[in-house]
């Protein structure tokens, strides 16, 4: 087994945790914050949006069974990475589209796959995802791990969380944990 770690921004944590959690070869989710100032910061802090940080998932895989670059793609699949600041209803620098890369080969491997989507022409607004060296991540709240495996039927979840991993699901059935 190859661990790696990748570090992703793309709107509410909790739908990407969501999404993570499910993909074979994924061995963890996390959420927290990458990208800011403030060490340590509280979600309280980072919803003022004064820390400068950007909702995160930690996501360790092995790269055995899912390489960076596959899960880069569906990263991209299951967020808006053209709109500044934003995702949905979701606005501000913490729902920011960005991945944080450990090193350069993760940052090349990040290039590669914005200019093979871009070439793809998925969306009619260009890709804008930040991709920035990453600093230090900070674990959101305990409340804030698993939220949507432990909160359903929070109306969040019902609304927005649940139809973006129904997206995943059907995207990459065979993708899926067992």
């Amino acid at each position: 087994m190859t661990i790696q770690t990748a570090y992703l921004a793309g709107g509410c944590f909790w739908c990407l945790e969501a999404v993570f959690d499910q993909l074979q070869g994924v061995i963890s989710v996390e959420s927290g914050y990458c990208g800011g100032h403030v060490p340590n910061p509280s979600y309280r802090q980072v919803c003022s949006e004064t820390t400068g940080h950007a909702e995160t998932v930690r996501v360790s895989f092995d790269a055995e069974k899912l390489s960076y670059a596959d899960l880069l793609r569906v990263f991209f699949s299951v967020h808006d990475p053209t709109t500044l600041n934003r995702q949905g209803n979701d606005v501000g620098e913490s729902y920011r589209s960005a991945i944080f890369y450990a090193d350069e080969t993760q940052k090349a491997g990040a290039e590669t796959v914005i200019r093979e989507l871009t070439a793809a022409r998925l969306w009619p607004n260009p890709i804008i995802t930040e991709v920035a060296r990453f600093e230090a991540f900070y674990l959101a709240e305990d409340y804030h791990q698993e939220y949507f495996a432990n909160n359903p039927r929070q109306p969040y979840c019902m609304v927005v969380v649940a139809p973006k991993v129904a997206k995943f699901r059907k995207q990459y059935i065979d993708r899926l944990k067992k």
